[in-house]
């Protein structure tokens, strides 16, 4: 073989293997681009739900702290209400961002996390008409139940968070 085609040939294989480790350097980095583009949507939804769910986790102690009082101020009850149920609304626009993000992992957690919530402020709702009402039968077995959902509700959240870490491959923190 004539030693000119010799290296024609050895040239026309080596621009192929670099344009194919080219092509392929190229398509790694566009993955690994676009798992940090998505991973970062996933982080910022996570973060506002979780954001969103602490202001309104404020403004609910801020109803039970009123309704706590021997002679609760209806008024700032349902100030107090007011806020808690705008917070509220902040939570469920996080919550769709959470959804279409996922993964379902993450989904299913915030739905425990929704449904362990709700439980909470359904018993909160009974105390503040309770207080309207003037009834106060229930109030000492209605802080209690409160306390006790909270609990699970700060549970649900724990999961909730466990399961965003995992997604985003950060190492788990342990909360107590």
């Amino acid at each position: 073989m004539d030693a000119g085609l010799t290296a024609l040939l050895g040239a026309a294989v080596g621009s192929l293997a670099t344009l194919g480790s080219a092509m392929l350097t190229g398509r790694v980095a566009a993955r690994s681009q676009f798992a940090q583009w998505q991973r970062q949507h996933r982080r910022d939804a996570y973060a506002n739900y979780l954001a969103a769910l602490y202001d309104r986790d404020i403004a609910l102690d801020a109803v039970r702290d009123a309704l706590r009082a021997d002679h609760p101020d209806l008024r700032e009850i349902d100030a107090n209400m007011e806020r808690f149920h705008a917070q509220a609304r902040n939570v469920h626009r996080s919550a769709e961002f959470v959804i279409l993000e996922g993964p379902q992992s993450v989904v299913q957690a915030l739905y425990r996390a929704v449904h362990a919530a709700d439980s909470l402020a359904e018993v909160m709702r009974r105390m503040v008409r309770d207080a309207h009402a003037g009834d106060t039968s229930r109030k000492v077995a209605d802080l209690e139940l409160a306390a006790e959902r909270e609990h699970l509700s700060y549970q649900a959240v724990k999961v909730l968070r466990a399961a965003a870490s995992d997604v985003l491959g950060y190492r788990r923190i342990r909360v107590p």
